[in-house]
């Protein structure tokens, strides 16, 4: 397909939004002026990839010419720059892609990682604590931020829950696909049989709510305060400081401890909150999709199995799209772009079925 048509769309508005962010009242209106920033962003990302692509393919008909050239030097130079540029122009048409593609509203967000133990006991517990290193490390490689909103360890070592807030560039975007139950197999060390032990874990990873996505009524809110408890320092045990928050219409309820003060465990926890239900909205919402697409990535749903870690055989496989990796130690270490990258792609293909830009 041509996207010359599209792009020269996407110049005019980028134009647009140039002028608009040069006018002082944009930021009067905070929401739209950060829409309006992280649109222009877009755009710019977009164009240059463009004019990328352009050049890529000006070069890769100029070297596919010089190969041809009687002079042997000169031919082999341009035959050696051939497939790093088909490379090239594969990556960069697939970003261009992907970049013309409606854009969803939260792929820009921060977001909640929930991470529970599930079936399994200690072991469950302790590959919770395993996960949660993964995504730290992942956020790290990213220049992301990562905060703990909250945690509830294990006797073992190991977490039952931890909540993690990560904050950068879309990264709603690339951790989206995590979302589900990932299955352990594995020996455990108190095993004197050498017997393989299957635990699960589960993972939600919701879009952080802002303030005009969910608006909490305090009259609909009953807020408590609760003695801290399990390991976390001094002040654990010793003040009334963790808040316990439930929200009256749903039922929905939330506890914060990991916070210094009362003050802190509150503003945590109303974040917290706000985010859960946001969440529930956006499930609500997500039947929309088609099945097809929802059996690629994933549904969100916290009951679908989506990937199996195996120790013994040195594998992580992904049921979604049956993807299999023999590099667990690297993917345990953080490094599960690979992953990513198939699922978008897969999600991708499917998106761009639906809006016939095949």
């Amino acid at each position: 397909m041509d996207y010359a048509s599209l792009i020269e769309k996407r110049k005019e508005r980028f134009a647009q939004v140039e002028i608009a962010i040069t006018d002082p009242d944009l930021f009067s209106d905070q929401k739209k002026a950060s829409e309006t920033m992280r649109e222009h962003g877009r755009l710019k990302d977009l164009l240059q990839m463009w004019e990328d692509l352009s050049k890529a393919k000006v070069d890769l008909a100029e070297n596919e010419e010089l190969a041809k050239e009687e002079d042997e030097e000169i031919a082999e130079m341009a035959t050696e720059e051939i497939a790093g540029l088909k490379e090239t122009i594969e990556k960069l048409s697939e970003n261009v892609q992907y970049a013309l593609l409606p854009r969803e509203a939260t792929e820009d967000r921060d977001a909640l990682v929930e991470i529970r133990a599930g079936a399994g006991g200690d072991e469950a517990s302790l590959f919770a604590g395993q996960l949660m290193k993964v995504y730290e490390r992942h956020a790290e490689s990213r220049g992301w931020k990562v905060e703990h909103l909250e945690s509830s360890p294990s006797e073992v070592g190991g977490f039952k829950e931890v909540i993690l807030k990560i904050s950068g560039d879309e990264v709603f975007r690339f951790l989206k696909y995590e979302s589900g139950v990932h299955r352990v197999q594995r020996v455990p060390a108190t095993e004197t049989q050498g017997r393989i032990h299957t635990s699960t874990v589960t993972v939600a990873v919701m879009p952080e709510a802002e303030a005009v996505d969910i608006e909490l009524k305090m009259e609909e809110l009953n807020i408590q305060a609760t003695r801290s408890g399990g390991p976390g320092g001094q002040h654990v045990n010793t003040t009334d400081s963790a808040v316990q928050i439930t929200h009256l219409p749903t039922g929905l309820q939330v506890k914060c401890q990991d916070g210094r003060s009362q003050t802190q465990n509150k503003e945590k926890g109303l974040e917290i909150l706000r985010t859960k239900l946001f969440e529930v909205k956006q499930r609500e919402e997500s039947e929309k999709y088609s099945a097809q697409r929802k059996s690629l990535i994933g549904s969100g749903d916290r009951s679908e199995k989506i990937r199996t870690y195996n120790f013994p055989q040195s594998r992580v496989t992904d049921h979604r799209v049956n993807y299999t990796s023999h590099q667990i130690e690297q993917i345990l270490n953080g490094e599960i772009s690979e992953f990513t990258e198939v699922l978008q792609k897969a999600e991708m293909e499917q998106r761009l079925a639906e809006a016939g830009m095949e």
